[in-house]
């Protein structure tokens, strides 16, 4: 099994040196709404390619050495991550390429084509490859991986420094699980700056690998149903982050697809903001009352959704 040695909380404030001018500080705002927590919101949507995922990207390039990063970068993305890589080969000149999987929204691939990168489309099961195996054979230049990267992992790890910053006394961060990245990287920080707060994984009914894993205690292979909500979920927790998951995670949440829904809208009618399926399901679970009481921050990680499909969900 690979091994990914978790980043420590100064490869997090290195990170955030080494993304400043490129990454935005994004705000943390307050959610009035009729909850038993205090909600609030790290809105990610505000990042230059609207996700969090610009972090982790910029990190991990920035620290390849100048005759590798020569040859060019790849990953595999069903969009934010994808966008986040070609950003960053885009701004330093080099080649990008993607593999996406052939469910991936038009909105994503537009704006990954947008900023010059090339993509393959595969099936499902291919793309979950190239994860597994951190790569795929024939692809020119080096595999950027979305999740399982200690440089990645650490600049996901700069919106707990943030977090923490903006507010000390936060009990409970709710974080969307697609394959414990960003959930790990702030886990990190928060964990060594505010030791009493919760950290909770986020997932919605059609796929939910890390609360399948802990029920086994072990990742195991989930069934995943096709969903507006495409920035997470998968077949299952990668073996080589489950040792991260475990230990830094306190527990997971589930939502259903009608209540993610349903935070889609409010956000957009109450907050003014526009999230995808995966940013808007801690917000879900924070106003179902899944995440407790006190002061919760809800990851709200992107805003890239097929207009058609916020056009549908709006008119629901």
């Amino acid at each position: 099994m690979r091994r990914i040695e978790p980043p420590t909380l100064d490869d997090i404030y290195a990170a955030r040196r080494r993304i400043e001018g490129t990454v935005v500080r994004t705000p943390l705002v307050r959610l009035y709404a009729d909850a038993d927590a205090t909600i609030y919101l790290k809105l990610e949507v505000l990042q230059p390619i609207g996700s969090f995922k610009l972090r982790g990207a910029t990190n991990a390039i920035k620290l390849l050495p100048p005759g590798t990063l020569e040859r060019g970068v790849y990953t595999a993305s069903a969009g934010n991550m994808a966008q986040g890589v070609a950003w960053g080969a885009r701004a330093l000149g080099v080649d990008c390429s993607v593999i996406v999987p052939e469910h991936a929204p038009t909105t994503k691939l537009d704006a990954i084509a947008r900023l010059g990168a090339r993509t393959m489309k595969v099936p499902y099961d291919e793309w979950w490859s190239a994860l597994v195996e951190h790569g795929r054979a024939g692809m020119p230049g080096t595999f950027i991986h979305p999740v399982a990267d200690a440089a990645v992992i650490a600049g996901n790890g700069t919106i707990g420094l943030e977090i923490v910053e903006d507010l000390p006394e936060v009990n409970t961060v709710v974080i969307p699980f697609g394959g414990g990245g960003l959930s790990s990287g702030i886990a990190t920080a928060v964990r060594a700056l505010a030791p009493n707060a919760r950290i909770l994984a986020c997932e919605v009914e059609t796929s939910t690998p890390f609360t399948a894993a802990l029920a086994a205690g072990a990742p195991v292979v989930v069934d995943r149903k096709p969903s507006f909500v495409d920035g997470i979920g998968g077949r299952g927790v990668l073996p080589e982050m489950w040792p991260l998951v475990r230990t830094l995670l306190h527990g997971s949440v589930v939502v259903s697809i009608a209540e993610t829904a349903a935070a889609v809208r409010y956000l957009a009618e109450r907050a003014h903001i526009v999230a995808e399926g995966a940013g808007a399901a801690p917000v879900a679970a924070a106003l179902g009352g899944h995440a407790g009481r006190g002061a919760v921050v809800c990851i709200v990680s992107g805003g890239n959704i097929d207009l058609t499909t916020l056009a549908g969900l709006l008119q629901a």
